[in-house]
């Protein structure tokens, strides 16, 4: 999808509420375990975030707008383009969160798209509901990601998942939702390694993402969420009732606009028959097969989820 955006501006936001705390401690809580032998006693079991520190900027940030944002561009990607390096977008607001209202801060992560890493204007027309697998294997969860066009949404089924980071804003503490995938570069190797790009050029992803960078296995500048994962993007609330899947006795409709509490989408259930077209095309559309295949060089895998797609 590079270049392609939205031309409307001004969709609704939903807003992220606080959630479970990074570092959960489940404490006085005694759970006996009854063998033959004995019984066995386990207590204070503490879960401990995984999530990297990410300081402040001391320099002051004057973005208001989306735009301001677009304008930071060439400060954010200093080594080539933006294909699939969305969490160097994440990195640059975090950074300056500090600086944000809570408000503020989401909008703000509303103007890239999370798999192809192209700015975008937000609208309610590239506003897609989608239902993800928590990447810690507690179960699904609906929201919302605003994209640059309709491939993404095929990828972000096959590869994202649902991670929570705590992040502190001007309004103080509270935990997100953010769209997280593996770290390529614990398998550095599927960088090097020729690929067709899903439009006919065969090329390797050091030069289809050269943002996608490794030191070691650490993935440059990349957020990390409290799984430990990789943060591309944020994932939006949707308000309560959004889960009903608009296709149920009829068929898809992809660009039919559906609305819950007065928020406007595109429901990603709409585009089930488009996506697997678009497979069986060998996934010429979009991104191609630059973010799926940075995305699986090491996919988080979900207890009790199903194995992740062949390419």
């Amino acid at each position: 999808a590079p270049g392609s955006e939205s031309a409307e501006v001004g969709g609704r936001m939903p807003i992220v509420g606080g959630m479970a705390p990074s570092v959960v401690v489940l404490s006085g809580v005694l759970v006996v375990l009854r063998c033959a032998a004995a019984d066995v006693a386990v207590s204070d079991a503490v879960m401990v975030s995984k999530a990297n520190r990410i300081d402040q900027v001391s320099e002051h940030w004057h973005g208001n707008t989306v735009s301001d944002l677009f304008r930071e561009y060439d400060h954010v990607f200093k080594h080539g383009n933006r294909n699939a390096a969305s969490h160097l977008w994440a990195r640059f607001l975090l950074e300056r969160s500090e600086q944000m209202t809570h408000e503020k801060f989401v909008y703000m992560f509303s103007g890239f798209c999370p798999v192809s890493g192209s700015p975008v204007k937000p609208g309610d027309y590239n506003r897609y509901k989608l239902t993800l697998d928590r990447a810690d294997g507690s179960g699904e969860v609906t929201g919302f990601f605003h994209y640059c066009c309709w491939p993404c949404l095929c990828d972000t089924h096959d590869f994202i998942k649902v991670d929570t980071r705590r992040v502190k804003t001007s309004d103080g503490e509270r935990t997100y939702n953010f769209a997280v995938i593996g770290n390529p570069c614990e398998n550095a190797d599927v960088l090097r390694r020729p690929m067709q790009d899903g439009f006919g050029s065969v090329q390797t992803l050091e030069v289809l993402a050269p943002e996608v960078r490794c030191h070691g296995s650490v993935l440059e500048r990349a957020p990390l969420s409290d799984g430990g994962h990789v943060i591309i993007g944020m994932f939006f609330d949707a308000p309560e009732g959004s889960e009903t899947d608009p296709v149920v006795g009829g068929r898809p409709q992809p660009g039919r606009i559906s609305e819950v509490a007065g928020i406007r989408f595109q429901d990603g259930a709409e585009f089930s028959e488009m996506c697997e077209d678009r497979k069986q095309h060998g996934f010429n559309s979009g991104m191609g097969e630059i973010f799926r295949k940075v995305a699986a060089a090491s996919p988080i895998k979900v207890p009790g989820a199903h194995d992740t797609p062949d390419l």
